[in-house]
């Protein structure tokens, strides 16, 4: 890993259908929702959304539930991760990535606790160029793996099972890490999102929005 990757910016934050999105002329709202799990099928599986493996098995593993107002997506016991290609924004314009995520239980040596990809590109074979953002248990956070030839780039945001039980959320520069890591510019539109529970980790995915720096 070079210097210009390790002073990779990452920024932790402290703290849905696209509606509106203006694809072809017209400003840009400066935030867009792109998920927020309040449509599922008749399975409690999102919309739109299928599995890497298999769709039939990752609704097993993947559910829709409701909290007061929120939805959100409930990961268990999960072993593929979940994806969907109608999510689609432009990077330059939106590159700033903001979601949330609460882990509720995890085994010991767990190797990571959830992660979501920023899916911005493809190869020519049409396989997603992607970035993933890990909840890691051991690893420091803001330490970047790259995924060689075929897996995702792995950037830690989060280090530690704590806090347990509770709604953290995350915001990155998922542009500005994409040319870092990969080393070129992304596609003009996004190629989509994907969320994954780790081997044994009980783990929510709350909404996922971008917006302008």
């Amino acid at each position: 890993m070079n210097g210009r990757r390790r002073r990779l910016l990452l920024t932790g934050a402290v703290a849905l259908m696209v509606v509106g999105w203006p694809l072809v002329g017209g400003p840009a709202a400066p935030t867009v929702a792109l998920e927020d799990f309040r449509h599922p099928d008749a399975d409690g599986f999102p919309r739109g959304w299928e599995g890497s493996r298999s769709t039939a098995t990752a609704k097993e593993a993947y559910a829709v539930h409701t909290e007061g107002d929120a939805a959100f997506l409930k990961g268990a016991r999960a072993n593929q991760r979940v994806y969907t290609r109608r999510i689609a924004w432009n990077p330059r314009t939106h590159p700033v990535l903001r979601w949330r995520w609460r882990l509720h239980s995890a085994p010991e040596g767990a190797e990571f606790f959830a992660a979501v990809f920023a899916n911005l590109d493809t190869d020519v074979l049409f396989i997603p160029v992607s970035t993933k953002y890990v909840w890691s248990d051991r690893k420091r956070r803001g330490s970047v793996t790259d995924g060689g030839l075929f897996g995702a780039a792995e950037v830690v945001v989060r280090s530690g099972r704590h806090p347990l039980g509770a709604w953290v959320e995350e915001e990155v520069n998922a542009y500005r890490d994409f040319r870092e890591i990969h080393g070129h510019d992304p596609a003009p539109m996004a190629w989509g999102i994907s969320l994954q529970s780790g081997p044994g980790v009980e783990v929510d995915f709350g909404a996922i929005e971008v917006s302008a720096e």
